[in-house]
């Protein structure tokens, strides 16, 4: 972390908090207490910040009172850029019909100004950072607003979901639980009157959303955290078994470096390949990640998920004839 990256922490923890002490600062920075010491005088000194130590407390405060100019240069640190920018994104998907304008325009004006800092405009860096979207599906703008305020308001919704698997769709009374972005997409968790069970429904598969009168029923958060974060991925289950994955030593260290899932367990063998373990209840997720690696990923059980992932692979074959 460089000295830059490292005002910019200091001066927005004293501005959101107040005053911070010297060990939570440290702490936050991992720096040694010289280091720190060194950089609050910097930036007293240096970039004009006005910190001040409270004598009674011994905490660090930025003194209000002194007209004080923004830092020069960007001063977000890698996460903070990408979850800002992917805000704006995200705000900018939901008006795709010009629905939210007038709502959200003052969100995308806000998270603008964080961005505009010192002498780089924020219309420069979203130009010169980008955030690439893979596989989004564009959904009704018109339901979010219907499904968010089901949701605060604790009311169920009546639904038409039309289920990929089949293509069929079903008349469903749901009681909405959360929203979850996921993989550049939307789901809503909510539990499902009809197949009276916990669900996750894929938003933009939701052809139309009605409020209903009746009020949602409430799942705890650890019944719905049982219930839908369990399995891997998107796809929810009680019944949850352990996969095994064997990687080739040449795409190991990229594996190794990739979060599959929250309880996953990995490490290098002898000869290089990296062993995965990941928890999953209902496979299709797990199948689809397991088969993008081709021949740099095998499966070492259970039996069945092995027997199914060489299956596709041989029918993926077979669609190339013999030539």
């Amino acid at each position: 972390m460089t000295q830059a990256e490292r005002f910019g922490i200091i001066e927005r923890l004293l501005l959101a908090r107040g005053s911070v002490g010297f060990a939570d600062l440290q702490d936050r920075l991992g720096v040694s207490r010289a280091t720190l010491f060194r950089d609050l005088r910097d930036l007293r000194d240096r970039m004009g910040v006005p910190v001040i130590r409270d004598g009674t407390t011994g905490s660090y405060r930025i003194d209000r009172s002194v007209e004080r100019y923004p830092l020069p240069g960007v001063w977000f640190s890698a996460g903070e850029i990408h979850a800002l920018l992917s805000m704006q994104q995200l705000l900018a998907a939901l008006d795709t019909g010009g629905i939210l304008a007038e709502h959200i325009a003052p969100l995308r004006e806000r998270l603008a100004s964080m961005l505009d800092v010192g002498q780089y405009s924020a219309d420069n860096i979203v130009r010169r950072i980008r955030l690439l979207s893979a596989a989004a599906r564009p959904c009704t703008p018109q339901h979010f607003p219907t499904i968010a305020a089901a949701l605060m308001d604790r009311r169920r919704l009546h639904i038409d979901y039309r289920a990929r698997s089949n293509g069929a769709t079903s008349q469903r009374e749901i009681s909405p639980q959360r929203l979850t972005h996921y993989r550049d997409n939307w789901y809503l968790d909510a539990w499902c009157h009809l197949r009276d069970e916990l669900r996750s429904f894929a938003v933009d598969a939701i052809k139309t959303v009605k409020p209903a009168e009746a009020p949602a029923i409430d799942i705890a958060d650890p019944e719905l955290d049982a219930a839908l974060a369990a399995g891997y991925g998107i796809f929810a289950g009680s019944d949850v078994r352990w996969a095994t994955l064997v990687f080739t030593a040449e795409r190991a260290r990229w594996v190794a470096a990739e979060n599959w899932h929250a309880q996953q367990e990995g490490h290098f063998l002898d000869d290089g390949s990296y062993q995965l373990r990941v928890p999953y209840s209902n496979d299709p997720e797990l199948v689809m990640d397991i088969l993008k690696y081709g021949p740099d990923c095998q499966v070492v059980e259970p039996v069945e998920l092995r027997a199914k992932v060489r299956g596709l692979l041989a029918e993926a074959v077979g669609r190339y004839g013999h030539a």
